[in-house]
């Protein structure tokens, strides 16, 4: 119980108090917006920006890591989208449900539980996923998504390419963590680290990002409603909130025995609901916007008991 309290609960808190402002009228949705837009195109990739900077990418990026963490989301898509077929969905539609299952929230709701949860030193593992999360899960949901419809349009696979790697370039997210990757290269070819002006506007920066996210992540939910076909929103639950984060939990402790840390990183970030991008995603195609936005809301209702679930689980 201490955990659901002392752990989840002021993040949801959070979420909860935006839900609230934005459902009474208090904070309007032209300001939600507002924030979100500050929060995902510039506070959270500075704060991606400065993680994957201080990274000690040496010692974070463990293959057994990602593949414990990675092998689950991928198989999470492919069930989905198998299922979303199996219901009747529409091949395009199929994809964006499967997206729901492969995309979790790993970076609002992942890094301040974990870190709640196991202090700060915990988050390595954290961000060594989250560092290819979205320029991978992106790639991933795009080329199935083109090549879907490609294979009705006549497009070529080169194009099928191009679009996906224009879309993943465009992405505010992967843009912040490359700019990461670059401030880390310029440090190592100079030996000198950037000036203390910046690092200290970008801790400015970056200590907004999760509080304003979170709140705005409220406010956003107040749009969704719980509709939409139920078998396909009970799938993508339990896809995202038992079986990644099952599967990520077993490869990592039986598979590569991997340590403490590392086992709680892949097993916290995976158990996180299906973040909002899933769907801005479903948004961006016009197919299974319903089903991806019920998917998002009760999936973050139910993660408040399975995190503590997980988080009992854990050693």
């Amino acid at each position: 119980m201490s955990a659901l309290i002392d752990v989840i609960l002021p993040v949801f808190l959070i979420v909860g108090l935006g839900y609230l402002a934005t459902w009474k009228g208090l904070f309007s949705e032209t300001a939600v917006d507002g924030l979100m837009r500050f929060a995902q195109n510039f506070a959270v990739p500075v704060l991606l920006a400065r993680s994957i900077a201080k990274l000690d990418l040496g010692a974070s990026f463990d293959w057994r890591l990602m593949v414990s963490f990675y092998a689950g989301a991928l198989l999470a898509f492919g069930i989905g989208i198998l299922g979303a077929r199996l219901m009747g969905r529409h091949p395009d539609e199929a994809i964006a449900i499967g997206f729901c299952c492969l995309f979790s929230n790993s970076l609002l709701l992942g890094i301040p539980i974990t870190e709640r949860a196991y202090g700060t030193e915990a988050l390595a593992g954290n961000f060594a996923i989250i560092s290819i999360h979205s320029p991978f899960l992106y790639t991933v949901g795009i080329l199935a998504m083109e090549a879907t419809r490609s294979a009705s349009q006549g497009i070529s696979l080169a194009r099928v390419g191009i679009n996906a790697l224009k879309g993943v370039l465009r992405t505010p997210l992967v843009i912040g963590i490359l700019c990461g990757l670059l401030i880390k290269l310029g440090q190592f070819v100079t030996g000198q680290p950037l000036p203390h002006p910046i690092w200290a506007a970008m801790d400015m920066m970056a200590g907004a990002a999760i509080p304003a996210a979170l709140f705005g992540l409220g406010g956003v939910l107040v749009r969704y409603r719980p509709e939409g076909d139920s078998r396909a929103i009970t799938m993508v639950c339990v896809l995202s909130l038992l079986v990644h984060p099952g599967l990520a939990y077993v490869l990592a402790r039986f598979g590569f025995g991997l340590n403490m840390d590392q086992l709680r990183s892949v097993t916290m970030t995976a158990a996180m609901a299906p973040g909002v991008n899933a769907y801005l995603f479903a948004n961006i195609y016009g197919v299974g916007k319903r089903v991806a936005a019920s998917a998002v809301l009760v999936g973050t209702a139910l993660s408040t008991l399975t995190i503590w679930t997980w988080i009992a689980f854990l050693p």
